[in-house]
């Protein structure tokens, strides 16, 4: 099952008292001690250690202390369950894959300069000029329950964070209401959405 879940993510594309850990913009900056491995670092800020070396380009578990690690910012368990709602809202009908698209782009949201700083931010974000960034939140059907499928996709996508195309967007050609959207670069098309950034 765990090769079948990473191929089709691969189609698609509390802080120790002892830390001097510092809060940067989305991320967190954390000198390494002696002694420390990055499976204590991840366990230590609840993000996965892939991510870690990932984001920090490393490529060895190896730490030297004194260097100084970015941390992505932690998913909670509530900031998946409303992954999971708006996945499932905006990508009920779309195969495993579409599913794990989705909840990618608000993980490329929560990472970006451009969005909020929390995932319940970006999930119910609302434009200056009044425009929701996801119908399900206006028209409610995020306060549905999510379904199994919808919490794997969002836990695939967390594991995989910062692999893929970087999408910001995806949108049904056949039902979107703004033409905005359409004029982005596109990424990749799955089912009936397609991606964009």
């Amino acid at each position: 099952m765990f090769k079948k879940i990473t191929l089709s993510f691969v189609a698609f594309f509390g802080i120790s008292l002892f830390s001097s850990a510092s809060i940067d913009g989305k991320t967190i900056k954390h000198p390494v001690q002696a002694g420390e491995s990055l499976y204590t670092i991840s366990e230590r800020y609840g993000v996965s250690q892939a991510s870690i070396q990932r984001i920090n380009q490393l490529q060895t578990n190896q730490l030297e202390a004194g260097t100084t690690l970015t941390i992505p910012t932690a998913i909670t368990a509530s900031d998946r369950e409303w992954m999971a709602k708006l996945v499932y809202a905006e990508a009920k009908g779309e195969s495993y894959e579409g599913k794990v698209a989705v909840a990618t782009v608000l993980l490329n949201r929560l990472d970006h300069q451009d969005y909020p700083d929390t995932m319940y931010d970006v999930i119910h974000q609302v434009t200056p000029s009044g425009h929701y960034a996801f119908s399900p939140v206006l028209d409610g059907a995020i306060h549905n329950d999510a379904d199994e499928e919808s919490r794997r996709a969002v836990n695939e996508a967390i594991a995989y964070r910062g692999l893929g195309q970087q999408s910001l967007y995806f949108y049904n050609p056949a039902t979107a209401t703004s033409g905005w959207v359409a004029t982005r670069e596109q990424t990749i098309v799955i089912g009936n959405h397609v991606f964009a950034k």
